[in-house]
């Protein structure tokens, strides 16, 4: 596919069949994390890889709303952060995030960014929190998100570029 195929396929898919994700494409979409660029080349972003049921189903709770799709992937990918090694966490982890989400998508393979970041547990817990201590991360590292994957239950329609915006564009 064409980047701006693969741009336009990618959809926030939350139904997955139970069908495993071959480890081929696995790591495919995990390397297209690890040469994600980064501020000043750091590199600070490390990458969870959760495949086992009972922890995607704990994962799943982890905000009030918007993460019970990780209950059914085949796989979540935690991106995670030392505040220590970056000031630039944030941005450096979205990037590796969406590189991850593309390639997924390029190999088919189903995805949904799930923020973690500022956002609440349904009991009002920071999520982040929540996930660290599932988890048995230090303090120090910071999560954006989680990538849940896996085969698409359903086919969805890609994206037309002509929903693209252009009045939100300024030149100057």
């Amino acid at each position: 596919m064409e980047l701006n195929d693969v741009m336009l396929k990618r959809r926030s898919v939350r139904q997955y069949t139970d069908e495993p994700i071959p480890a081929d494409k696995l790591e495919r979409i995990l390397k297209a994390g690890l040469i994600a660029p980064t501020s000043m080349n750091r590199k600070p972003c490390e990458f969870i890889v959760v495949q086992d049921k009972a922890m995607l189903k704990k994962m799943s709770e982890v905000k009030e709303y918007g993460s019970a799709m990780i209950a059914d992937s085949s796989a979540a990918i935690v991106v995670i952060a030392s505040e220590k090694n970056a000031d630039t966490w944030i941005e450096d982890s979205s990037i590796a995030l969406s590189y991850m989400s593309l390639m997924a998508t390029d190999l088919g393979v189903g995805n949904c960014w799930c923020q973690v970041h500022l956002r609440k547990t349904g009991d009002g817990r920071d999520a982040e929190t929540a996930v660290r201590q599932l988890l048995k991360l230090a303090d120090e590292y910071r999560i954006v998100g989680i990538l849940p994957l896996g085969i698409p239950a359903v086919e969805m329609k890609p994206h037309t570029g002509d929903e693209a915006d252009f009045t939100k564009v300024q030149y100057r």
